[in-house]
């Protein structure tokens, strides 16, 4: 067994030796067949043999480097003497293609069957074939190596984008529980606290006060009963003197029964608003003696907290399961929005006689709704009849709910126009600005908080919560059971 100099590999004869040489280590230049020296060129080679190799004695006579044994074939590796030529010839043929040809000096020329190139020498031939089929070898290893890097980014690029959606996926629904506050970040109370304590620190608000409103937020609390700093009252008298005054462009003016307005607080800022709209339709309910029975269990407005643990004995009484496990039957000590399913639930459970009226599409150009300001018309106007232009009527207000906030209406004015504007009380409006209604000489500017025209309301889609009597126990057992499937009634 013979061993490369150069790189230690074994081989099995001189000429793999010299095989090896030529195709690991000397570049595939023509190389000597007799001690493996490399040429720059087939003319040098064929110099070199004859000048450093030159045949001893009588013709037949082998040069003492292949003394050790015949040449071997390049193609099959079998030894062949000097008999090398015809065999390749012979038994391999076509690897050469045509046969050598005749220089005219007794030279023979050998052409590659693969790109006619003519050799002078058969170890050249091989050489050349070599680079060939090592070429060949490398250009399909490259597409193959290609195609796998292709694909393999291909894979990359999709599992990164699967990981991309997932992971905005997980941020939007995030997004969605922090918007609804179900996010587990704490409710009324926590917000209250964390925001005096971000008004202490900017300078806004002194020690002592905090101390003195966190007493009063957790009396408050305890009690389940709001403590009133958000409210004003008496806006929809101070409306009705107003209007009798007013001889500018109202024809007619509908107005509810007594209504305090609630604004949001620091405890529910942002979150609220459906809680202090049922806040401000309970304060006119509580004013009426048709529902003095429904409400005997609640003289005094309660606070944010105590109306998420009402909402929730709706629910475990059976009132809009479907509701309720959007909320995982939960939402004290959250800050999660409400709606109108959930107004009505609670509303229902406590006999108190309502219906959600779903104004599902625009019915008036420009995305506007002029069928809501028909129907509230008519609510208000029904068994209110006459020739006064201020009508007071007996009709609680209206909860009015779209995406992403909720109002109440108070009331609807008609212009002698025609036209219609609602009056609503919006939780957003602070009690300083709602405190200007209250001026009986006001000039009616300040009505702009109230005013809502058809061109104002371009929601999607509203839905509202009208209140109109009181249930028995057998009405309220049969709506509780209908609520487990409940459809509002829609407006065309």
């Amino acid at each position: 067994m013979l061993v490369c100099d150069v790189c230690g590999q074994a081989l099995s004869s001189e000429a793999a030796v010299r095989r090896h040489l030529r195709r690991a280590h000397l570049g595939h230049q023509p190389c000597c067949p007799f001690c493996g020296a490399a040429a720059p060129g087939c003319e040098e080679l064929r110099r070199h043999i004859e000048a450093a190799h030159p045949e001893p004695g009588p013709p037949g006579a082998r040069r003492p480097e292949l003394a050790a044994g015949p040449p071997e074939c390049p193609f099959c590796g079998e030894a062949a003497g000097r008999e090398l030529e015809a065999h390749v010839r012979a038994r391999h043929g076509q690897l050469l293609g045509a046969p050598g040809t005749d220089t005219g000096n007794g030279e023979q020329l050998y052409e590659c069957p693969m790109c006619s190139l003519t050799c002078t020498n058969i170890q050249i031939l091989e050489e050349h074939v070599d680079l060939h089929l090592e070429e060949q070898s490398f250009s399909g290893g490259g597409d193959i190596k290609d195609l796998e890097l292709a694909q393999q980014l291909q894979t990359e690029e999709d599992k990164w984008q699967r990981s991309e959606e997932e992971k905005r996926e997980r941020e939007e629904f995030k997004k969605l529980q922090r918007q609804h506050g179900l996010d587990n970040s704490g409710g009324y109370k926590q917000q209250f606290l964390k925001n005096m304590e971000r008004e202490v620190d900017r300078g806004r608000m002194q020690p002592f006060e905090y101390h003195k409103r966190k007493a009063d937020m957790m009396e408050s609390l305890a009690f389940g009963i709001d403590d009133g700093k958000t409210k004003t009252s008496g806006v929809i008298e101070a409306l009705c003197k107003y209007y009798q005054n007013e001889n500018k462009d109202v024809r007619r003016v509908w107005l509810s029964t007594g209504v305090d307005h609630f604004h949001s607080s620091l405890g529910d800022r942002g979150w609220g608003c459906g809680y202090r709209n049922f806040q401000m339709l309970l304060s006119s309910l509580l004013q009426t003696s048709l529902y003095n029975d429904c409400l005997r269990d609640t003289t005094l407005i309660p606070s944010i907290p105590k109306i998420q643990s009402m909402i929730e004995d709706a629910w475990r009484e059976g009132f809009d399961p479907h509701g309720a496990s959007h909320f995982n039957n939960r939402l004290h000590g959250s800050k999660a929005w409400i709606g109108a399913c959930e107004i009505y639930s609670l509303l229902t459970s406590l006999r108190i006689k309502c219906q959600i009226i779903d104004f599902y599409k625009p019915t008036g150009p420009m995305g506007t709704h002029p069928r809501l300001f028909e129907w509230v018309l008519r609510y208000y106007s029904t068994d209110n009849e006459g020739g006064a232009k201020v009508v007071c009527t007996s009709k609680p207000p209206i909860y009015l709910q779209h995406q992403g906030h909720s109002r109440t209406v108070v009331g609807i004015e008609e212009k002698k126009n025609k036209t219609l504007c609602l009056l609503l009380f919006d939780p957003g409006c602070p009690s300083q600005e709602m405190q200007k209604l209250l001026k009986q000489n006001s000039d009616g500017t300040s009505l702009k908080l109230l005013r809502k025209f058809v061109g104002s309301l371009k929601e999607k889609q509203y839905q509202i919560v009208a209140v109109d009597g009181v249930l028995s126990l057998e009405e309220k057992a049969a709506r509780c059971h209908a609520s487990q499937v409940l459809t509002s009634e829609k407006i065309p």
